[in-house]
Formats: structure tokens, C-alpha cells, sequence
């Protein structure tokens, strides 16, 4: 948007001035008066258009009309209709009376310019000259909001490129679908630029966060020079006068962080180069302001793609996998043995989310800090056309097991009061309160998944856990009409099942049958371990605490309680930390109305598992189908299940980011 100016005549002689056509001038009548002056009048060439504005509320009205009491408080504005010609092909009189009867004159020649910048600042897709708007100096969220968006161009188009598009020199026909267009249109008098100059520039607290390209006459992307960016926050044009467009693409290069709110002014501004013997003079500037696309969750949305690591052992959850996979309509991505490098934990390693422009939407995987056998898969296997890539590594400070990526969870879309969050919110674990054993989320993280504003986030206590992480505790699951429900692991619901079937006569079925060198435990000596039920009743109040966080953080939502146990071991500092007793069976796979459940190995009743049996029954007749898939060997005795074990990629949402308030 264009800055309103201030041009001041002189009784002494001419002046001259630029305007941009379309946009206000104020002209400064009373700088150069001379004493005794009563009256005035205007007259100007035809082109211009002048207004007596009082600055008071109340209607301008045109300067030309009549003769004016010379009042301090009006103001002249004038308004070129169109760019000129020839230079100072038009001007403006004002004649002061005072006591004689002879006027004073000062006379004020005028240049009109179109100089405009065009972006997709309405968010629709298309271009739209922001020329002149005031509205548009600032970028607006909501339905109804106006400014640009940009996107992190962090895919990588080329096979033979090294790294991602944006820290890559190379420039091709992909490339630019990544990225902002911004047109500058320009309209002078043929040898206008004799005399001025137009400098496109950011600011240099924005240079490092993005680049702009500028298109050439042949067209071809691998000739676009880069004009601004890193070290680069500004670049003269040489430009001919007369009608002329100029194409630039623009990319972010960095997403919104704690020290970068998102927002990029992408500016251009004419200088007055006629007396080189003095410093160059701002006489108009325009500017788009660009927002840039925040990274988005979405575990809550129907799945595209399931990630897994192929194991020595895992051949039969791999299958069991593929079936449910089959079953979703969806797609199973099997990371060989030699990628994995023996690290299981993909759910660990990686977050798949999306950014998305009115033009494009780019889904982004967020590499996790953890650095284990899985580091190099992001990159070496996701990374790649239309497919982007991103990490955070904390400068300072060690990573922890809560920096992992099973401790980031989203929720559905909710509403709070009268908040709304249509993408969610993101869900992480913590300490609750700090110790000397306690670990946290490493705060560039937290800071990071805080700028990103859209899915603002909900701590809740996990540092409890062994592992410490979010989905060992709880998962969300689609309900239809009611859209989802939270599960939440309960030892509660757990011991209420078996008081049940003991009541029932069956206190003497089996704990782990059919589990290979697993010592069997009977129903009724479970009931009567008070250590364990002295574990469990610690783990309840953990659970509970969190479901209390997240009442009001997520509504009133329905609860599913899903029986599990737990039992306290201590961990390599020696710190009694949580583990789940039999195979965890809210750290499930969801895909859609299809749940891979891990296998509990509960209890034989009447020929079926009765914690199964319970589990189905609980989810069912909300029209889910439960496959329990053995992980007993292969994760649950690496202190994980299945959710830790798989991956997905959702779809998108199809609400758009810019149309929430955060």
C-alpha cells in the first residue's frame, strides 16, 4: 500500500512533483502565504482532480467550484486520473487574495505515475492491484481479512539437488508454482526514468526470510536472477519509461518462529535521482505485505499414506498392517531395514502436517531432533517433489525423550465458549512442574509449534510415563455425527472389568496366554496385588489431571474409558516411571473408522478375550471396526505400540488457515 504525501508550493516559483495516479496528495497551502491572505481559489488542468477537505467530519467537495475563506483547517487534496504523458503536463493554480486586489499566485506542476504492485492479496487465486488501497498496510486473519500469502518453498523439484528448493540456487518451471507472484506495473512519460529510479527492497530484519526472483522477457525460469534475499535487502531497476509490467516470484524462507511473527513487506520505492549532487529523495513507495503459511497438523483427518519400518521380527505386523491398511482404502509406505538402521519408533521421528497458499497446498514432514537410526528417512525418503521437508535443532540444551514426536498429538476441531479452533489444537506432554529429573519439550519447539498460531497449543503432564509421551495416555477417534470422541487410557475401567468376570466365576482365566515365555498372571491374583493397584491408583490421578486440562481446553466431549493397566519400573536414572502392563491399547493405529488396536493378550473368557471384547463393544456401535494386532515382541517390550511404531499422512483440511482469528 502507498503512503500518503505531503507536496508544499511557493509563492517564489514553481514546483514540481510526482503522483501516483489514484492515490491522495495532500498539497501544503500554508507554508508560503502571504500576509493579510483572505481567499483563495484553485484551478487545475484537466487530468487532475482537486478537493477542499475540511478535517473535520464532514464532505469534500471539489476545489474548483468557488473561491475558499483561507481557514487553517482545510486541506487540498489532489488526485491524478491517469499517468501522464510528457513531464509536468499538468498542473495546479492557487491564487491568494488579501486586501489588493492583485492575487499571488503559486503554481504546482504535476507528473502522474502508475507505479502499483499486484498480488493475490484477496485470497482467491487470482491477482489484484493493491495500488493506492490504505487498507491494505497491514495483513488481516478471518473471512473476511485481505494480504498475501507466501509459502516456504522447502520441497525438492530436482532429483539432483542436494537440498531443499529455497537454500538452492537453481531455478525451474516447478519452482515457481511454489511460489508468490507480484506484478509491478508501471506508467510514465517515456524519459521519466532519466531522472528517478525504482528500488524494490525488504526490510533487513526480513532479508534472510525470503527471496524474490525477477521474471525475464525470454521467460525461462533458470535465467530468473535472484533480487532480493539473504544479504540482498535491496535492488535498482533499470527500467524504460512508458507502459511496462514486471513479474517477480517470491518464496519464504522460513516458517513463523518465536522471533518471526510470519509477516514480510515486500516493498518498492521511486527516488528522485535528478540533482546527483544530492542524496537520492523518496517521493512514493508501495508495498505488499505477505503472510507466511504456518505449519499445520492434522492426525484428526482421513489417512492417504501409513509409514512403517520393515524389522527382522516384524514380518507378521507388517501383514497385519497391510490388511487394515487395505482395509482403509489407503497407502503403506515400508521403510527397509537399511534405512531404518534398526530404529522402530516412527511415529517418533516424524510429524506430517501441511502449508497451504490460495495457489497451492505443500504437505511438509517435520523432522524431530531425536537423531536415531530413522534421522536420514525424512529427508532421504519423503523429501522430493511437491513433498516439503523442515527440522528445528535446538542450539542450546539437551534432547529429551518429551522432544520426541509421540509427544505431539493434535486435537479435532473445537470450539471453547465462543473460541473457535477449526484445525485443532496441538496437544504435548510435559513435567507439570520442574525437578531435578524432570524433562520438558525443548523450548525452540515449543516455541516454534506456538508461532505457527493456528493449533494453539495445550500442555498437558506426561513426564510420568517412561517414555513420556501424549499417546501413550490418549488418542481421538472419528465419531460419526458427533465428529470425534477422546479415548483415555483408564486403569479404572480396567479393574471394574475384571472385579466383573471375577464376580462372574472367572478368576482363574489367564493374563498373557499364548505368549511366548510370558509368565501367565490369573485374574484373581491381579485383583489381590495391591502394589500394582498402588501403581495404578498414581497413574489414575496422572489421568486425571489431564483430563481435567483438557475439559476446557476442548469442550465437553464425550470420554471413552479404555481398560489398561499400568505398572512403575525404574528408569535408567533410577526414577520410578510408567509402562503399560499388557500392550497399550490407546496407542492405536487410526486410520479413519479403521483402528489398528494393540493385541492386550487379556484374559480368555468363554473363548474370547475379554479386553477385547470390552474394547469392542465400547467402539463398534460408534461404527468403527477394531483389528488387534499383535506388537508384543516386536514394540510392546520396547516400552511402545503401534501408534509409536506406524506413521500417517491425513489429508488436509478443508478449511482454510487464513479464515480463522487466532
Amino acid at each position: 500500500m502507498s503512503l500518503q504525501r505531503i507536496m508544499r508550493v511557493s509563492l517564489g516559483h514553481p514546483t514540481s512533483a510526482v503522483c501516483a495516479a489514484g492515490v491522495e496528495t495532500l498539497v501544503d497551502i500554508y507554508g508560503s502565504v502571504a500576509e493579510g491572505t483572505e481567499m483563495f481559489e484553485v484551478y487545475r488542468t484537466p487530468g487532475v482532480d482537486i478537493y477542499i477537505s475540511p478535517r473535520v467530519e464532514r464532505d469534500r467537495e471539489h476545489a474548483d467550484t468557488r473561491w475558499w475563506c483561507f481557514d487553517a483547517g482545510l486541506q487540498i487534496i489532489v488526485v491524478m486520473n491517469s499517468p501522464s504523458n510528457d513531464l509536468s503536463d499538468s498542473h495546479v493554480q492557487i491564487s491568494y487574495y488579501g486586501p489588493e486586489t492583485t492575487p499571488v499566485e503559486a503554481l504546482l506542476y504535476v507528473t502522474g505515475v502508475e507505479i502499483s504492485l499486484s498480488a493475490d492479496f484477496t485470497r482467491t487465486g487470482k491477482m489484484k492491484s493493491i495500488g493506492g488501497r490504505k487498507d491494505q498496510r497491514t495483513w488481516t486473519w478471518g473471512p473476511h481479512g485481505q494480504g498475501a500469502i507466501l509459502l516456504v518453498n522447502c520441497d525438492r523439484d530436482s532429483p539432483i539437488s542436494s537440498t531443499v528448493d529455497c537454500k538452492d540456487d537453481q531455478l525451474d518451471s516447478k519452482d515457481l508454482k511454489d511460489m508468490s507472484l507480484v506484478t509491478l506495473s508501471t506508467k510514465t512519460p517515456r524519459d521519466f526514468f532519466s531522472k528517478h529510479q525504482l528500488v524494490p527492497h525488504v526490510a533487513k530484519s526480513e532479508m534472510d526470510k525470503v527471496r524474490v526472483f525477477r521474471a525475464n522477457a525470454d521467460k525461462q525460469p533458470s535465467r530468473y536472477g535472484m533480487i532480493l534475499g539473504p544479504q540482498h535487502p535491496c535492488h535498482p531497476l533499470e527500467l524504460q519509461g512508458g507502459h511496462h509490467s514486471t513479474d517477480f516470484h517470491v518464496e519464504g524462507l522460513a516458517l513463523p518462529d518465536a522471533s518471526f511473527p510470519g509477516l514480510i513487506s515486500l516493498n518498492v520505492s521511486l527516488l528522485d535521482t535528478s540533482n546527483q549532487e544530492l542524496p537520492k529523495a523518496l517521493v512514493f513507495q508501495d508495498s505488499v505485505v505477505f503472510h507466511v503459511a504456518p505449519w499445520i497438523m492434522t492426525h484428526t483427518q482421513p489417512p492417504k499414506e501409513v509409514y512403517v519400518c520393515r524389522l527382522f521380527e516384524n514380518e507378521d505386523f507388517l501383514k497385519s498392517g497391510a490388511a487394515l491398511v487395505k482395509k482403509a482404502r489407503c497407502k503403506l509406505m515400508v521403510c527397509a531395514k537399511e534405512e531404518s538402521m534398526n530404529d522402530r519408533w516412527m511415529q517418533d521421528e516424524m510429524e506430517i502436517g501441511y502449508i497451504q497458499a490460495p495457489h497451492k497446498t505443500l504437505p511438509v514432514v517435520f523432522d524431530s531432533p531425536r537423531n536415531r537410526g530413522l534421522k536420514d528417512f525424512p529427508i532421504k525418503c519423503m523429501l522430493g517433489p511437491d513433498f516439503g521437508y523442515m527440522t528445528r535443532v535446538p542450539q542450546t540444551g539437551r534432547v529429551t525423550d518429551l522432544d520426541s514426536f509421540g509427544n505431539l498429538e493434535v486435537s479435532p476441531p473445537v470450539t471453547v465458549g465462543e473460541k473457535e479452533y477449526p484445525l485443532g489444537r496441538i496437544l504435548t506432554g510435559d513435567s507439570g512442574y520442574p525437578s531435578k529429573e524432570s524433562q520438558e519439550m525443548h523450548q525452540d519447539l515449543q516455541d516454534f509449534l506456538s508461532a505457527q498460531q493456528v493449533q494453539a497449543p495445550v500442555k498437558l503432564y506426561s513426564d510420568w510415563l517412561s517414555v513420556g509421551h501424549v499417546d501413550e495416555f490418549l488418542s481421538f477417534i472419528p465419531v460419526h455425527k458427533k465428529g470425534f470422541q477422546l479415548l483415555l487410557a483408564s486403569p479404572r475401567s480396567c479393574y471394574k472389568l475384571f472385579q466383573e468376570r471375577m464376580k462372574d466365576g472367572h478368576g482363574e482365566a489367564l493374563l498373557f496366554q499364548g505368549v511366548k515365555n510370558k509368565t501367565q498372571q490369573k485374574i484373581k491374583d491381579i485383583l489381590s496385588n495391591e502394589k500394582l493397584r498402588e501403581h495404578n491408583s498414581y497413574v489414575e490421578k496422572c489421568i486425571d489431571w489431564n483430563q481435567e486440562v483438557l475439559k476446557p481446553e476442548l469442550t465437553e466431549r464425550d470420554i471413552v474409558d479404555v481398560p489398561q493397566l499400568f505398572k512403575l519400573q525404574k528408569g535408567f536414572e533410577g526414577t520410578l516411571k510408567t509402562e503399560a502392563f499388557f500392550p497399550n491399547m490407546v496407542n492405536m493405529l487410526v486410520l479413519g473408522k479403521h483402528l489398528g488396536i494393540p493385541k492386550p493378550f487379556g484374559p480368555i473368557i468363554n473363548g474370547r478375550c475379554c479386553l477385547e471384547e470390552k474394547v469392542w463393544s465400547l467402539l463398534e456401535p460408534l461404527g468403527l471396526h477394531c483389528a488387534f494386532i499383535d506388537d508384543f515382541y516386536t514394540y510392546h517390550v520396547q516400552h511402545g505400540d503401534v501408534h509409536c511404531g506406524t506413521n500417517v499422512r491425513p489429508q488436509t483440511f478443508s478449511f482454510k488457515w487464513w479464515c480463522m482469528v487466532p
